[in-house]
C-alpha cells in the first residue's frame, strides 16, 4: 500500500455526541442559579462553561497523521499541551501491541516503542478506525486481527438519543426558570 500522508480525525457520532452533552449538562446551571439565587453568579457560570467547552473542542479535535515513516497524534497549536500531549513514533520503533483493560472492563491497547519502555495509547475513537489497524499491520507486521473499537458507534447512538431527551426537559427547565 502507497501512503502518502492520511488524517484520521474522531468520530462524528462520538464528537456529536459528547458536545451535545456536555451542552445539555451545562447550560441549565446560570439560568438555575438566577433563579435560585445562587452564590454563584450566573456571569461566572456562563464563563466556566465557555472554558470547559474549549477544553472539549480542544481534546475532540484529536487527529491521528500516518506517514510511510510514522504516525503521530496532533492536537490544534492553540490547545495547551498540559491537556493532551500528541506523540509521534516511527512505524520501524513500534515493537508491539499490549492490551490493557479499562477501569470499566473494556479493553486498550498501547504501542510499545523499541527504543523506550513508555506506552502509547493506539486512538480507538477515530473515524476509518479498521483501516487504520491495516496501515498498522502492514507497517509494523503485527497481528491486529482481535483489535475491535473501544466502543461501538450504537453505544454512541443510544446516549445521543438520551441528550437529545435530556436537552428537551432542559429547554423546559429553562423555560420554567424564565417564567417564574
Amino acid at each position: 500500500m502507497s501512503l502518502d500522508r492520511s488524517v484520521f480525525r474522531i468520530s462524528p457520532l462520538i464528537r456529536i455526541t459528547l458536545l451535545s452533552l456536555y451542552i445539555a449538562l451545562t447550560v441549565p446551571l446560570p439560568f438555575l442559579a438566577e433563579v435560585t439565587n445562587a452564590p454563584i453568579p450566573s456571569g461566572l457560570l456562563w464563563i466556566g462553561m465557555f472554558l470547559g467547552l474549549l477544553v472539549l473542542i480542544g481534546a475532540l479535535s484529536e487527529r491521528v497523521i500516518i506517514n510511510e515513516s510514522q504516525i503521530k497524534v496532533v492536537y490544534p497549536v492553540w490547545f495547551p499541551s498540559f491537556f493532551r500531549k500528541g506523540w509521534s513514533l516511527n512505524w520501524s520503533d513500534i515493537k508491539d501491541l499490549k492490551l490493557r483493560t479499562t477501569g470499566q472492563g473494556g479493553l486498550v491497547y498501547y504501542f510499545i516503542s523499541e527504543n523506550s519502555e513508555q506506552a502509547y495509547l493506539l486512538p480507538m475513537r477515530i473515524a476509518g478506525f479498521s483501516y487504520l489497524v491495516q496501515i498498522v499491520t502492514e507497517k509494523t507486521g503485527i497481528d491486529t486481527t482481535d483489535i475491535r473499537p473501544l466502543s461501538q458507534p450504537w453505544m454512541y447512538l443510544i446516549l445521543l438519543v438520551c441528550t437529545v431527551f435530556l436537552l428537551l426537559i432542559d429547554s423546559w427547565t429553562i423555560w420554567t426558570a424564565m417564567t417564574v
